[in-house]
């Protein structure tokens, strides 16, 4: 009898230490950091095969190539929102092929989207839980949907999740919408080897069928460059599409994940018990990237103090500023070329109105308007005096005034000077439609009717049948003449380089008219074209409305005659346009002569602009497209601060998937990055990036030259504001 209270009081002591243990145990592990995320082979964040609920940083961009034979995917994935992750994947089969009736001896490829949605994020009770579809249209080989839930323990990061579908496949109980419809119970046996029975949305597909469980970890070791993942896979490979079924001795996958540095991971894992798989991914973060310095800009001159002993010590450290003529008046032509020079800004004409100093033209160096605008005013303070109160800066486009950017005098130099706030300075400047007003010329610099310059152009293909990629590197000169201000003649001349389009082969499978399937053609039957020859005519039609007519060789497959209309309203988020267009198909050597085809086409778009603490900037365009099909196109993009935009799009139109062709309608995704991010000097050019896995017949638009939306684009009083801090670069 006396034992037993012997033995409590030696076991108190020993739960107590155990307590004690645990306790310790998992303070360490909570004040271990907790791993990064990393990429799956299939691009998003996850694990090895499966997702996880984390997300890449806002803003990021990925690119993750991976290998497990018989697939080699090429990931590229976009994280545009905190909550909002997707990818675009290629994926090379080597053991099987297309056949001598699509592309011959090819080895088949699939194309497919994925996107991730975040539900809420963690807490310290509660894990992160998102909800994900894995190959969205298209062939519908790999399609799937899950739900899954991650919390982060100290240096282990868990996730689990349930799925339908390829993800899900091995079905480890009954759906539990089976309980509100039947059609719930099973899923569509994915399409055989007849890729045209792919060529549905496959919506009627979702969430049915059996539900699969899926999870793991990955554990941050002591080196903090590398990671372990152990995972259950929910897959089971003895089930593939078309019959491609593999060897799968374990559901259990394991791998190292080595991360020298934010920007490169590499994984090697051994999956299924029977197959390696090695992937590398390079990850940036574009939406966020600070631009490079610019040692090669000139300096932005001094405010000249007005008092006369600190002017002229000012005007030894800037011999440049203040300009005056010979008679004591403003040197204006000298003016106009500081305005130039430094600011960015040519010239087309300096007025007066009262006490308002206007400057009309365009920016053609600097990103931010407001840079430039704060170059220009400290150029204009130093020329002029105490008589101008405001500077208004008219930017114009093709002889048609787009917006007026103005700042009070008072305000700018006090915030140069440190004396008045941004917010005072905000409240300076307004950025508006331009009024009908009486100006005084005071100067209007001799304008060149000609301009023009050569560059190289690219243009590529990805993901095609037969290739990853298909490439055309050309030397292009283009030119304008202009008989007016709104009225000139534009064209290109382009020399073929490298091109490897003579490997296209793919013969689409579409019943429509071939309006652009016969790519190949247009890119290998000359080296020598003309992809651009055409007279435009544009003009503002009213204080909101704008309109632009041309004619002639409209693009490299299409001739013809068109025109466009814009209603874009000052300060506010939409605007309204619609174009119409009567074309006819150009020869395939790009020259003069045209093929019998001709088509009525065009769009009716509506703009609108998300203004929340994420800018959102999405359009609609309802009309006729190139084939005879009508539809719609719905774009939508994220714009981040410093003018990077990622986006996405999709068409459908109403054709049916069988004679549209695989997929049943046209998606892409796009990211489109300022080169001021990465070049020594300032410059408002663009470097753009678009996957457009499927040439296709459907849901084709004309590729117009001009469109008024972008040519109005200063317009964007948000972009203004949200870069006024550079107006003191």
């Amino acid at each position: 009898m006396t034992d037993i209270p012997q033995r409590a009081r030696v076991s108190r002591p020993a739960r107590f230490a155990l307590t004690a243990l645990a306790l310790s145990l998992s303070a360490a592990l909570q004040a271990q950091e907790a791993p990064p995320p990393t990429a799956n082979e299939w691009g998003g964040i996850g694990l090895l095969q499966t997702p996880t609920a984390r997300m890449a940083p806002d803003g990021d961009l990925s690119f993750t190539a991976s290998h497990n034979s018989p697939y080699s995917r090429y990931n590229l994935t976009l994280q545009p929102f905190p909550w909002l992750e997707s990818t675009f994947r290629y994926i090379n089969v080597s053991n099987i092929r297309y056949g001598p009736n699509i592309a011959g001896d090819q080895n088949y490829k699939d194309k497919s989207i994925d996107f991730k949605l975040r539900l809420w994020q963690e807490s310290r009770w509660l894990p992160e839980l998102a909800f994900g579809v894995r190959d969205l249209g298209g062939t519908g080989f790999f399609s799937s949907e899950y739900l899954v839930a991650s919390k982060n323990l100290g240096p282990i990061d868990a996730s689990i999740g349930l799925a339908t579908g390829y993800i899900g496949n091995r079905g480890d109980f009954a759906n539990p919408l089976g309980a509100i419809d039947d059609r719930f119970k099973n899923r569509r046996p994915i399409a055989g080897s007849n890729i045209n029975d792919a060529g549905r949305f496959g919506l009627d597909n979702m969430f049915k069928g059996p539900v699969g469980v899926f999870g793991g970890i990955t554990y941050q070791t002591p080196l903090d460059s590398l990671l372990v993942k152990v995972e259950y896979d929910g897959n089971d490979y003895r089930r593939e599409p078309r019959g491609n079924n593999l060897e799968q001795r374990t559901p259990i996958n394991v791998g190292l994940v080595y991360v020298p540095n934010r920007n490169v991971e590499l994984t090697a894992a051994w999956e299924r018990g029977d197959a390696a798989m090695f992937s590398l991914t390079w990850r940036g973060n574009p939406g966020h990237a600070v631009s490079a310095p610019k040692p090669f800009d000139p300096p932005p001159q001094r405010i000249v103090p007005r008092d006369p002993q600190a002017a002229a010590v000012a005007a030894t450290a800037a011999p440049d500023a203040g300009a005056t003529t010979a008679e004591g008046g403003p040197d204006w032509a000298a003016i106009s070329a500081d305005l130039t020079r430094n600011a960015g800004f040519r010239v087309e004409r300096i007025s007066r109105r009262g006490d308002e100093l206007y400057v009309d033209g365009y920016q053609n160096r600097y990103l931010h308007n407001a840079k430039g605008l704060g170059r220009a005013g400290r150029i204009l303070a130093n020329a002029t005096g105490d008589e101008y109160e405001w500077f208004t800066l008219r930017t114009t486009r093709l002889g048609m005034p787009i917006v007026d950017t103005s700042v009070a005098r008072s305000a700018l130099v006090g915030y140069l000077d440190g004396r008045v706030s941004e917010d005072v300075l905000r409240r300076s400047t307004e950025v508006q439609s331009p009024d009908d007003v009486t100006r005084q010329t005071l100067y209007e610099p001799r304008t060149r009717p000609y301009g023009g310059g050569f560059n190289i152009g690219y243009r590529q293909n990805l993901g095609g049948p037969d290739g990853f990629i298909l490439y055309q590197i050309a030397a292009n000169y283009s030119g304008s003449l202009f008989v007016r201000p709104n009225m000139w003649l534009t064209g290109t001349v382009s020399a073929n380089l490298i091109n490897n389009y003579d490997k296209f082969k793919y013969n689409a499978p579409s019943r429509l008219p071939r309006v652009r399937t016969d790519l190949r053609r247009y890119m290998v039957d000359s080296d020598v074209v003309l992809p651009n020859l055409q007279f435009n005519v544009a003009g503002r039609l009213g204080r909101d409305l704008y309109g632009i007519a041309y004619a002639g060789y409209l693009e490299w497959m299409y001739a013809g005659v068109g025109g466009e209309l814009l209603y874009r309203p000052g300060g506010e988020r939409w605007a309204v346009s619609a174009n119409l267009n009567r074309v006819q198909q150009r020869g395939f050597d790009q020259r003069w002569d045209l093929r019998d085809y001709k088509v009525t086409t065009g769009h009716a778009t509506f703009y609108y602009s998300f203004d929340a603490r994420e800018r959102i900037v999405g359009s609609l365009s309802v009309g006729q497209y190139l084939a005879g099909d009508r539809g719609a196109t719905l774009d939508v993009a994220r714009v981040f601060d410093n003018g990077v935009t990622m986006g996405a799009y999709a068409t459908k139109t109403n054709v049916s998937a069988r004679d549209f062709g695989e997929g049943s309608f046209d998606k892409g995704i796009y990211i489109s990055v300022p080169l001021d991010g990465f070049l020594p000097r300032s410059t408002r050019g663009r470097a753009a990036f678009n996957w457009n896995p499927l040439i296709r017949d459907g849901g084709a638009m004309l590729s117009r030259k001009y469109s008024l939306y972008n040519i109005t684009g200063d317009r964007d009083e948000r972009f203004f504001y949200d870069n006024i801090r550079s107006i003191d670069d």
